[in-house]
């Protein structure tokens, strides 16, 4: 790729979640709901920073309705090329798969990037379960009936499967794309958790289990290695939840519609900038005096930003 951003300290990852169902079966789509066919996007994407000195990991994400510009690229299926061309962010990787999603998100940010790692919904499914799940928790009843999730508030320890109904949800409440992030993130949190608190991931050979499980068949251009992954789980062992730190980046508002494009998440310009930078120049994201991570959904245009060690449960309710 040309026009790249230059190399800075640290490592940065794209985070790619792919509406992909191959691989599923028919009754795994009924029972979690998937429904039959998706768009070949991403509609999950976020940007992971982890510092140049190991010791602290930085997690934005990016609204899949955030207007982009589509670099230039040569179709890979007709050979014809195309030029650069509004968008939104998520289409990118229907475009161009993750090379051109992990271009499009550096014009952006500003920020190289230095791997990518994509989960469809098999590989998200069969990396929990060999995982052996993970905890997760709500102080108010989650419901959504396109997914059919449907959690009591307390902690629950969730299979590939529920996992996959929890970080798929947008329906819960009126934050949609917005609080299914933040539900994401803390997904995430709990992820970290597992790997910290679990004695059976300080043994590499059950980690390369779980790294296999996420990467899938040979059929997968992952940018990742089963060694790569799991030295990058022995670093994420050794973080301390308050060395953790998560926000989405700041949106403006709603664009005009277009035609063919729709309405579109603008950006905060300035702000996206700051954020950007910071991890550009491997510093951290958010203050040390976060807050806890609100139970209310976010709002539109707000930056919730919150750290690992903000995010409680309630130990006295397990599902």
């Amino acid at each position: 790729m040309k026009n790249r951003p230059n190399d800075g300290p640290g490592t940065n990852i794209l985070l790619l979640g792919t509406d992909s169902r191959a691989g599923l079966s028919k009754s795994e789509r009924r029972r979690f709901s998937t429904g039959s066919r998706g768009c070949n996007c991403s509609d999950t994407m976020m940007l992971v920073h982890l510092s140049a000195k190991d010791d602290r990991v930085s997690v934005v994400g990016l609204p899949r309705d955030s207007r982009a510009v589509i670099p230039a690229h040569r179709d890979e299926a007709s050979g014809q090329s195309r030029p650069a061309h509004p968008s939104k962010i998520n289409a990118a990787y229907a475009e161009g798969g993750p090379g051109l999603a992990a271009h499009t998100v550096e014009q952006m940010t500003k920020v190289r990037i230095d791997h990518y790692l994509e989960l469809d919904f098999r590989r998200f499914i069969d990396g929990v379960d060999e995982a052996g799940g993970v905890r997760v928790c709500t102080p108010r009843r989650l419901k959504d009936f396109a997914t059919r999730l449907d959690l009591k508030p307390g902690t629950h320890t969730l299979s590939g499967g529920r996992s996959l109904q929890y970080v798929r949800s947008r329906h819960v409440d009126n934050s949609a794309d917005f609080g299914r992030i933040q539900r994401q993130q803390r997904y995430l949190v709990g992820v970290l958790s597992k790997l910290s608190a679990d004695r059976t991931f300080a043994d590499p050979v059950r980690t390369a289990k779980v790294a296999r499980a996420m990467l899938g068949s040979a059929r997968v251009d992952q940018d990742f290695t089963v060694d790569q992954l799991v030295a990058l789980a022995a670093t994420l062992r050794r973080l301390k939840p308050s060395a953790t730190e998560f926000t989405t980046v700041p949106i403006r508002g709603f664009g005009p519609p277009q035609d063919g494009l729709g309405a579109t998440l603008e950006w905060d310009g300035p702000k996206a900038a700051k954020l950007f930078g910071a991890l550009a120049e491997d510093r951290a994201v958010t203050g040390r005096t976060s807050k806890a991570v609100p139970a209310d959904p976010p709002r539109l245009g707000h930056q919730a930003a919150f750290r690992g060690d903000k995010v409680t449960c309630d130990r006295r309710s397990t599902h």
